[in-house]
């Protein structure tokens, strides 16, 4: 029932709790941490093994870029990250600094996201920037929703070199949304 400012449930209706917003396109997070494990596991550890002690990175949600987090204890790195799984993951690693954008938090993937055009980044600037995809194409890299792509493109804009983090089964499937093309900032 529309009201002044907003809308109310009619009377009569179902007041089961509903989620504030909407959902983000997807496999939801709890998912996808199981499926391709053992190549997400290897990813992470290869890419870990490319960052240097001190330095500062971004880490974009998902569950390749999660697999990196037991490999960066010990390196006392300055982290950005939008994802709740990965400040979880770091939060136990003493030198690790952690840092998190403003926004919504969105429960399937359980990361931060603010609206496009809003500006919910801190002032951090990396020389890298470790990046998952939904797919991989011809086309560039992919995600499955618009709000991700406003997202990782915030990220990318703030990054010297974005590295890739996708098993093969990304190069198999397609999305409808592109992040950026391949040639252009993927190294």
């Amino acid at each position: 029932m529309r009201v002044h400012g907003g809308a109310r449930l009619a009377e009569g209706a179902d007041s089961a709790p509903r989620p504030v917003g909407f959902h983000l396109s997807g496999t939801p997070f709890e998912q996808a941490i199981t499926e391709n494990l053992g190549p997400k596991q290897a990813i992470g550890r290869a890419a870990a093994a490319l960052c240097r002690p001190g330095e500062g990175i971004m880490i974009d949600g998902g569950t390749t870029t999660l697999q990196m987090c037991p490999h960066l204890a010990g390196l006392d790195l300055q982290v950005l990250t939008n994802s709740l799984h990965i400040v979880n993951a770091l939060l136990p690693q003493a030198g690790t600094r952690i840092l998190v954008p403003s926004g919504a938090v969105f429960r399937e993937q359980n990361i931060i996201l603010a609206p496009a055009g809003e500006e919910s980044m801190p002032r951090f600037h990396a020389p890298k920037l470790f990046m998952g995809a939904a797919a991989v194409g011809p086309a560039g890299v992919m995600q499955a929703d618009v709000v991700l792509v406003a997202a990782e493109r915030r990220l990318i804009d703030r990054a010297e070199q974005v590295i890739l983090l996708v098993d093969s089964s990304k190069f198999t499937t397609r999305s409808g949304t592109i992040v950026c093309e391949l040639g252009k900032w993927i190294r």
